[in-house]
C-alpha cells in the first residue's frame, strides 16, 4: 500500500472510532431527554420500564445516565420549547411519545438522534420516510394507532350490546387523528354504528365533548390517545362514569384510573424496546439505519367493578380472552 493511501485510511478509522467506541469509554455519562406527555408521577408505568430496560443494558442513573424528564402537560403547543430547552442541556439523545412529541423533536435538530419510545403511523405522518429505512435522526417505535380502531369497535360493540351510535373523542390537531378518524367512520357502518366525532384541541374542551355525546344520544364513546387526554385522564374517566358512558380506550392508563376497557399496544413494553434502540445508536449505530419496529403486544385489559357500575355484565367469553381483568 502507498504510504499516501495508508495515511488516508488512517485518517478515516479514526474519524469513525469516537461514534462506534464512545460507549465503552471510561467515565462517559450519558445524557437524555425524554420529550413526554404527562408528569412523570402519572407516567410511572411506563417510564420504569424505559429505565429497567436500560440498566439491563449497562446505564444506570447516578453512574453514567443523566435522565432530563420534559412533560407538555397535555399542551402539545408546548412540545417545540421543551424540545429546545432538552437540546440546550446537551442531551446525546431524545425519547418521545406520541406523533406531536416526535415531530418538536425533528424540527428542532436533524443531528441529535431521536427514540420513538411509541408513535402513531410514523410514516403516515412523514415522521420516517420508511420502517425499514427510516432516514434522518428519528427511529423508534409505532404504536399502530389507527390499525386498531376498527377491533376496539367490535370489542365494545362485544361488551355492550345494543350500540346505535358511537362518539370518538380525539384530537384532530393531532397529525395522526385524521387517519383515526377516516378508519373509525369507514368501520362503523359495518358494524350497525353511526360515528359522531367529537374533537378535543385543549383540556377546556373535554367537558363540552361529553355534554355533546349525551345531547346527541351517544350510547359509548371511544377515547383515542393523544397529549390532552392522555394528561387528563382522570377527568375523562369521571366524566365517562358520571353520564354512566360505556367508554374503551386506547391504553392501559386509562383503565388503571377507573375507566371501563382497554385494547391496544401494551406501552411499558414498547419503552423497554426502546432503551435497545437508545443502546445501539451510543454504541454507534446510525438512526437512518435503525428499522422502525412495530409492536408485538397487545393487551385486552377489563375493569369489572367500573362495568358493575355501569350495570353491565361482561360477557364471560370477553372475560375469558382479556390479558387482565381488574376486579
Amino acid at each position: 500500500m502507498r504510504r499516501r493511501d495508508f495515511i488516508r485510511l488512517l485518517g478515516g478509522a479514526a474519524a469513525a472510532l469516537p461514534l462506534a467506541a464512545r460507549a465503552q469509554q471510561p467515565g462517559r455519562i450519558w445524557r437524555i431527554g425524554v420529550l413526554e406527555t404527562s408528569p412523570a408521577a402519572s407516567n410511572a408505568a411506563n417510564f420504569d420500564a424505559f429505565r429497567k430496560g436500560l440498566r439491563e443494558l449497562g446505564y444506570v442513573e447516578g453512574q453514567n445516565l443523566i435522565l432530563d424528564y420534559r412533560s407538555a402537560d397535555g399542551r402539545a403547543e408546548r412540545f417545540p420549547q421543551l424540545a429546545a430547552e432538552l437540546l440546550r442541556l446537551n442531551v446525546d439523545l431524545i425519547v418521545t411519545r406520541g406523533t406531536p412529541a416526535v415531530m418538536a423533536a425533528k424540527n428542532a435538530t436533524g443531528t441529535v438522534p431521536v427514540v420513538m419510545a411509541a408513535s402513531g403511523e410514523p410514516v403516515r405522518t412523514g415522521v420516517v420516510a420508511g420502517l425499514a429505512r427510516p432516514g434522518g435522526n428519528v427511529t423508534g417505535l409505532s404504536a399502530l394507532t389507527s390499525a386498531s380502531v376498527a377491533k376496539r369497535l367490535e370489542l365494545m360493540r362485544e361488551m355492550v350490546a345494543g350500540i346505535r351510535r358511537i362518539a370518538f373523542l380525539l384530537n384532530m390537531g393531532n397529525p395522526i387523528s385524521p387517519s383515526s378518524w377516516e378508519e373509525f367512520k369507514t368501520a362503523t357502518p359495518s358494524l350497525g354504528f353511526e360515528a359522531q366525532l367529537l374533537d378535543v384541541r385543549k383540556s377546556e374542551d373535554i367537558v363540552q365533548a361529553f355534554d355533546t355525546a349525551i345531547a346527541q344520544r351517544a350510547d359509548a364513546i371511544l377515547v383515542a390517545n393523544d397529549t390532552v387526554t392522555l394528561a387528563n385522564r382522570g377527568q375523562v374517566v369521571e366524566l365517562a362514569a358520571k353520564h354512566r358512558m360505556p367508554a374503551m380506550y386506547h391504553a392501559r392508563e386509562f383503565v388503571d384510573a377507573g375507566g371501563l376497557m382497554t385494547y391496544g399496544v401494551s406501552y411499558p413494553d414498547l419503552y423497554r424496546r426502546a432503551a435497545t434502540f437508545v443502546d445501539k445508536i451510543f454504541k454507534g449505530a446510525n438512526p437512518a439505519d435503525l428499522p422502525v419496529e412495530q409492536p408485538t403486544k397487545f393487551e385486552l385489559v377489563i375493569n369489572l367493578k367500573t362495568a358493575k357500575a355501569l350495570g353491565l355484565t361482561v360477557p364471560l367469553t370477553l372475560q375469558a380472552r382479556a390479558d387482565e381483568v381488574i376486579e
